[in-house]
């Protein structure tokens, strides 16, 4: 098989870019859609410089549920005549057919933590505002599947919890080019702290990716920053690769040995905006504010939190 190419789509967001990928294959697909914006912004000029329609794309592949993720699903199915199928992991699901779960999701966790009495509302603001369009999904994924995109490429699919419940990663075969959304985190992005909901299935499908997939090639939903707070690009070879999995397995067990005494001995609510992780934040050397959007803190050590209770 003739390796299929794969470019990078860039889309403006505040103070981010937000990168989604080409696969032009016979049956074009894009990886992640940004926000409402993004595809009328980002991608369909983009695509017109590689000579390109958008109105061609007929798979549109979801790593997961987050909204600077699916947020421009609804608007570019609309750009291909809604005639692209739109694929997400079906525990994620439910943040492509709601606006409203989004909001729940923040109240769930973030909100117990922030106190804003006003965050309820300003997300309900931010998911009108950048989530183009309710919709269902096309196809449901559960992970194992293979997807055809026409002639003989074929995209291989693995579940890859952590990050949040269904996050998946995309695997072109014959040429192991894999996209993995936020499934690998390293020190996080610019906010400086890795983010993910359960840090046992996020271990567990870091190991997956380097010792089972082994890609030649990853492709990660943001520049995540090294230990020493160097950006990683979103494209990286096979020795970047298995540096991000390493050293993203390293800083998890860093975060772990860092909360498990913690949650041993009680949290305690201080005036500390790091509150009740606190403790956690400096022994971590952390000095990002987790009040700032998007910042993962709370979610990561509320995981934490949960895992260790589950386990006492």
């Amino acid at each position: 098989m003739t390796d299929v190419g794969i470019h990078p789509l860039v889309s403006p967001w505040g103070r981010f870019g937000l990168y989604t990928f080409f696969i032009d294959a016979p049956e074009p697909a894009i990886v992640d859609t940004g926000i409402a914006s993004s595809p009328a912004d980002g991608m369909a000029p983009a695509l017109r410089e590689l000579g390109r329609d958008i109105a061609d794309v007929r798979w549109i592949l979801l790593t997961h549920g987050h909204i600077d993720h699916l947020g421009g699903a609804h608007a570019l199915w609309e750009l291909t005549g809604r005639r692209a199928r739109v694929v997400i992991h079906r525990a994620d699901a439910r943040l492509l057919r709601s606006r409203r779960a989004h909001v729940e999701q923040y109240v769930r966790v973030r909100q117990r933590y922030l106190h804003n009495p006003d965050g309820a509302a300003e997300q309900t603001k931010a998911a009108e505002a950048v989530v183009s369009g309710e919709m269902e999904p096309t196809v449901l994924l559960e992970g194992g599947e293979t997807l055809s995109l026409g002639g003989d490429v074929t995209v291989s699919v693995h579940h890859l919890p952590g990050h949040t419940a269904g996050s998946v990663g995309y695997v072109v075969d014959g040429q192991n080019s894999v996209f993995v959304g936020d499934a690998v985190q390293v020190h996080g992005a610019a906010n400086g702290f890795p983010g993910y909901e359960d840090p046992d299935a996020y271990r567990a499908s870091l190991r997956h990716l380097r010792d089972e997939i082994r890609p030649r090639n990853l492709y990660l939903g943001h520049p995540y920053r090294s230990p020493d707070g160097e950006p990683y690009g979103v494209e990286l070879d096979a020795e970047e690769a298995r540096r991000a999995l390493e050293e993203s397995l390293d800083v998890e067990a860093r975060v772990r040995d860092a909360v498990r005494p913690y949650l041993r001995d009680g949290l305690r609510e201080t005036d500390s905006v790091y509150s009740p992780f606190a403790p956690v934040a400096e022994e971590l050397g952390y000095e990002g504010d987790p009040r700032l959007e998007p910042s993962p803190f709370f979610t990561t050590l509320h995981g934490y939190r949960e895992r260790f209770a589950a386990d006492s």
